[in-house]
């Protein structure tokens, strides 16, 4: 299982949210680059970074910033936040990212979704699925769409979709432990791969994720852990994390 730790960027800044609220900001660090940098110095192989600006709908230059992160610190990146349009997909493939995260526009237009995955491969794009009470939010986690989790899994794989991020966000940043029910239904009852994301806390938390052997659970993605320094990613490569 593929170890993938958290930068989310608003304003420039690395920060993390509570339960994906924008009022519920903490600010750890000045420089995403650097907080880059560290991961990897510590062994991780991949990135998950997410720019919440493009996320509420605002303008950044937050790009930027991914470019200078693939460029200097030599991991692989998942990158999503605001991907809304083919040009912004294709900007942040130029930019160097390996993966697209999609979220609100794989669930509005389904014609996108299609186009991105006929132009750059289902192995390159990853479609988030964020839920409160197992239904699936968009637009920042702020609007309920009213379609449960397994039926929107479902008709992602329809689409020829592969790979999915879930999110329970009112586990995100909250440390309470990630959402294994919902890790083992989603693997179970349908074919796509799953990234775990929201509520790890501890490495008994990721001992809890490894022992749930479920061979399409293929990576977790840590953020306020690693921040607070609960655990660092070398404590997560020595679980035999990669």
């Amino acid at each position: 299982m593929i170890f993938l730790p958290a930068i989310d960027i608003r304003g420039g800044k690395c920060v993390r949210l509570l339960q994906g609220q924008e009022t519920a900001v903490t600010v750890y660090g000045d420089d995403p680059l650097a907080m880059a940098v560290e991961w990897v110095r510590q062994g991780a192989s991949w990135l998950h970074i997410v720019n919440l600006d493009g996320a509420f709908g605002r303008a950044s230059g937050n790009l930027a910033t991914v470019n200078r992160i693939v460029r200097e610190a030599g991991a692989n990146v998942e990158f999503g936040g605001g991907l809304r349009t083919l040009e912004d997909i294709a900007a942040a493939v130029e930019a160097g990212v390996r993966k697209v995260v999609l979220g609100t526009a794989a669930f509005a237009d389904e014609g996108l979704l299609r186009r991105v995955i006929a132009r750059y491969g289902s192995e390159r794009v990853v479609v988030a699925i964020d839920a409160k009470d197992g239904i699936v939010t968009t637009r920042g986690w702020t609007a309920t769409t009213g379609v449960t989790v397994v039926e929107a899994a479902r008709r992602l794989e329809s689409l020829s979709v592969r790979e999915v991020l879930y999110t329970d966000v009112s586990r995100d940043g909250m440390m309470g432990g990630p959402d294994s029910g919902m890790l083992r239904l989603l693997t179970e009852s349908t074919g796509l791969e799953v990234i775990a994301s929201g509520g790890v806390a501890s490495l008994d938390d990721l001992r809890l994720l490894a022992g749930l052997d479920l061979p399409r659970l293929t990576a977790v993605v840590v953020g306020k852990a690693l921040y607070e320094g609960i655990f660092n990613v070398r404590d997560a490569l020595a679980l035999g994390f990669h």
